[in-house]
């Protein structure tokens, strides 16, 4: 099932290349223009301002809270009666530190709030806190694909294995263009609505 797009395009591989361009591009804009400076920092009304800039021109949805459940794999996301609260709590968790960064990281993937590009726009998200808070940024270059696959699959329950990796990648390059780009790569990190079982209500 192909989402429902303003490209008006109908087949999913055409709509992830397309969606992935577009969404770069975005990104770039979003870092070119400093745009980022003007949003705010460790919210989910931050999180909405970049998710918008990165979606508005694919998706009718973008910046704006899903309708659907999602699940990936055996692990189902926040479901939509608790979304709202999740997203609130997350707002009030602290962000002074590393740790308590990636916490509010973990949290804000297991809210999901949106129906797709989540993982972008979140990775943006959280580099922008970095930034502001410790003067550092992740460089993505440096994740290992599968390690940050099995380390966010298992956060929720543990979340030492994401810490770990994530602080190994860290640099204060917080202005280099190059890095902030690393973290944009839709096909490196998993998501995509193809993996997602939804349930329309």
């Amino acid at each position: 099932m192909t989402l429902e797009n303003r490209l008006n395009i109908t087949d999913s591989d055409e709509l992830a290349r397309e969606e992935e361009r577009i969404s770069k591009k975005k990104a770039a804009q979003l870092f070119d223009r400093k745009m980022l400076d003007t949003f705010d920092v460790g919210t989910f009304a931050g999180l909405t301002s970049i998710h918008k800039c990165l979606f508005e021109d694919i998706f009718d949805f973008a910046g704006e809270i899903r309708t659907v459940n999602l699940a990936k794999g055996n692990f189902r996301f926040a479901p939509l009666m608790y979304l709202q609260a999740a997203l609130e709590n997350v707002d009030k968790m602290p962000q002074s530190n590393f740790d308590e960064i990636v916490e509010k990281y973990v949290e804000m993937n297991i809210a999901h709030p949106f129906r797709e590009g989540n993982g972008r726009s979140t990775r943006i998200w959280l580099d922008h806190i970095l930034k502001n808070e410790i003067g550092k940024v992740v460089d993505w270059s440096r994740v290992d694909k599968e390690d940050y696959q099995l380390a966010m699959e298992r956060s929720p329950i543990k979340d030492v294995e994401i810490k770990v990796l994530l602080k190994g990648a860290l640099t204060d390059e917080i202005n280099s263009r190059e890095v902030y780009m690393n973290g944009i790569d839709q096909s490196y990190y998993y998501e995509g609505f193809t993996a997602f079982k939804t349930e329309e209500l």
